[in-house]
């Protein structure tokens, strides 16, 4: 019924910043106007961050750009949107968050083989300075590698 998406919207920052020990799919509650949005592959994940309210995890600061043909039924931009997993997994998140220096970060927002958005969150531990100047000089060192191999 639905073709296979490409829309892939990454969140490039947090893989700099952060350290990310586990990865979970989290189903994303969304308005009408806002899925649209998402399959035109106008939204953003830059300063996004998830946080749990009541026992319930919830993406904050997640730009998802306003529908085009969308009317007064249109979306607010940066609104809390609730993401949906199973107890064990928020249990076990919110364990997570518990211990110092540990966040949850999203990093890929797609369209699944159903049509449904999907994000991708990352339970994470901050990057400290030194490690991100490692990171940069490992990545320099790999393009490096890769020009003397093709020539």
């Amino acid at each position: 019924m639905f073709k296979k998406s490409n829309i892939v919207i990454k969140n490039k920052r947090a893989g700099f910043d952060y350290e990310i020990m586990e990865r979970y799919i989290a189903g994303i509650q969304l308005y009408g106007t806002e899925i649209k949005s998402i399959r035109d592959g106008k939204a953003g994940l830059t300063e996004t961050y998830c946080t749990f309210i009541n026992e319930e995890l919830w993406v904050r600061n997640m730009h998802i750009a306003t529908y085009f043909f969308g009317t007064y039924n249109n979306h607010d931009v940066r609104r809390d949107r609730k993401l949906l997993l199973t107890k064990r997994e928020l249990s076990k998140l919110l364990r997570g968050t518990k211990e110092t220096g540990n966040t949850i970060v999203p990093t890929k927002l797609f369209i699944n083989e159903k049509g449904l958005a999907k994000l991708e969150i990352g339970l994470a531990k901050g990057k400290k300075t030194y490690d991100k100047r490692q990171t940069l000089k490992e990545k320099e060192d790999k393009r490096s590698i890769e020009r003397a191999m093709k020539e």
